[in-house]
């Protein structure tokens, strides 16, 4: 069965957002983006939810662009072509290889996990996750924690008072002083 991932860089106080909305201390180096890179290269499928798909909408593009580094057109040829759920209640159409989800996130899991196919199944955003998390479909919690305390802002973890017991499968310390942790939920 493919698993559930949820990754996102966050503050050591556990935030992706700062209280204003900013995310420039998570901005990746040319390590982390690379590493980002690689993680997706083992995804089958995105789930997102449209304030991230809309942030992603501009590698649909961004390939015109003639400035862009080695490592923008790497990220391109793997992002551009990852099959993409969107959950929206305002979207009526999605561009690149996405399409509106039809169900809830609890639908639209079990029926990929029932597919063929290969590769991990990564929820991208805090709101679609929590909701993941509140059905007990996440199996991996992957985290590039950044050396900052944001003070506020959105948080990586959903705060609904359930107790997930984890076991800690992979740490790697990153040049940029970040650490990538890597926890599987203990079933």
């Amino acid at each position: 069965m493919r698993d559930v991932t949820y990754a996102m860089g966050i503050s050591l106080d556990g935030y992706i957002t700062g209280p204003d909305g900013g995310i420039d201390w998570s901005a990746p180096d040319e390590e982390i983006f690379r590493f980002w890179i690689d993680e997706t290269r083992g995804l089958g499928v995105h789930l997102l939810g449209r304030r991230l798909y809309e942030t992603m909408l501009y590698w649909e593009t961004a390939a015109d662009d003639p400035t862009l580094s080695e490592a923008d057109r790497e990220w391109i040829d793997v992002w551009n072509p990852l099959p993409k759920v969107v959950f929206s209640r305002t979207l009526t159409e999605v561009r690149g290889n996405a399409r509106l989800a039809t169900g809830s996130v609890a639908e639209e899991i079990a029926r990929l996990r029932a597919e063929p196919g290969e590769g991990d199944i990564a929820i991208g955003g805090a709101t679609l996750a929590a909701e993941a998390a509140a059905a007990g479909l996440i199996d991996e919690y992957r985290t590039i924690v950044h050396p900052v305390l944001v003070g506020g802002g959105t948080r990586f973890f959903p705060h609904d008072e359930r107790r997930v017991d984890l076991d800690l499968v992979e740490t790697r310390p990153l040049a940029s002083r970040a650490v990538y942790l890597r926890h599987r939920v203990r079933r």
